[in-house]
């Protein structure tokens, strides 16, 4: 069992919630790191991000905040530049990071540069023409496609079509989202995920892969996510030993391109024959009860409670970084 860092007990701010679509996940998330924190001797509290934060933010001073966020405003950047003008020392990557990973056309971009596996993609912004928009797509990429908002988690938004030109409510729909979209090749195989824990001061670690499996017909959608008994997690995966170090490297190699730190999960096509497809990387993996990321965290010794624990700490050791010793 991998063993904590002796440390003095901390006040920790958990934040949750927010407008994000994904809101409730991060609130069953964030009571689930408060309570691991609380186990692991710590003074954890959970605060809603809302328009006040930053003014309770400041009052409370915490040692530490722990940002229990999906979606936009919590893992895209924003929350994490107001904690840098706070001076607040957080959990998980930074401004830059965070900002490039969760755009999924500017992340495609950076593992392309770097030579990581990826699927031919198309974005397309919320101003354009659906029929236009699908014709492009068929041409470039194929009948068989997925859509997928270029800023939003846990599957929301995504779909798949067996045929784009008979699907233009769907491109209508595609271009009411904010953000824009993403259109990529559909392909056909296990989804499989990797989680990365790079604690301050000790380099990262490449965690085992894990196969997601879901009933017949189904894949892992928002509701086979957070749903109990919806999903099986299957670790180490079956695979071949070489295939199961692939996407080690990978993600370490996704990890490290988009410049993280602390944690991180990346989510992976595995075909029968073992092409393996990299989708893409969540800088602030779910804590639910059905996440991934602690199963894989179990797997390298740390129990739930010692995992948030040593989260927490990384953030502690690291500081804030915003401004200069006076």
């Amino acid at each position: 069992m991998t063993q904590a860092r002796s440390t003095p007990s901390l006040n920790i701010a958990v934040l949750m919630g927010g407008p994000a679509a994904e809101a409730e996940v991060s609130r069953s998330t964030a009571g689930e790191v408060a309570q691991g924190l609380r186990t692991a001797g710590h003074n954890a509290q959970t605060l809603e991000l809302d328009r006040d934060i930053a003014a309770r933010l400041l009052a409370l001073q915490p040692d530490v905040v722990f940002p229990a966020l999906h979606g936009p405003l919590g893992e895209d950047g924003t929350v994490q530049g107001l904690l840098e003008l706070l001076d607040l020392p957080y959990v998980g990557s930074d401004v830059r990071g965070s900002a490039v990973a969760m755009d999924k056309s500017v992340a495609k971009l950076i593992y392309a540069d770097v030579g990581l596996p990826i699927a031919r993609g198309l974005c397309f912004a919320s101003d354009g023409d659906a029929t236009a928009i699908a014709a492009r797509i068929a041409q470039e990429i194929g009948p068989e496609v997925v859509i997928k908002p270029l800023a939003e988690g846990s599957a929301i938004g995504v779909m798949r079509l067996d045929r784009i030109e008979a699907h233009p409510a769907a491109i209508e729909t595609a271009l009411s989202w904010r953000s824009g979209a993403l259109a990529e090749q559909y392909i056909k195989g296990a989804e499989v995920t990797v989680g990365v824990l790079d604690l301050d001061g000790e380099g990262p670690r490449t965690m085992q892969p894990i196969l997601i499996e879901t009933n017949a017909g189904e894949w892992y959608d928002f509701n086979n996510r957070y749903a109990a008994g919806k999903s099986r997690h299957l670790l180490p995966a079956p695979l071949p030993d070489a295939t199961l170090k692939a996407l080690q490297q990978i993600a370490l190699k996704a990890h490290q391109a988009l410049g993280l730190r602390d944690l991180s999960r990346s989510d992976f096509l595995v075909t029968a024959d073992h092409k393996i497809t990299l989708l893409e990387t969540n800088t602030l993996p779910g804590m639910t009860p059905t996440s991934l990321y602690p199963d894989g965290a179990a797997d390298l010794g740390y129990s739930f409670s010692a995992l948030v624990d040593a989260l927490a700490l990384s953030a502690w050791h690291r500081g804030p970084g915003s401004f200069p010793a006076r």
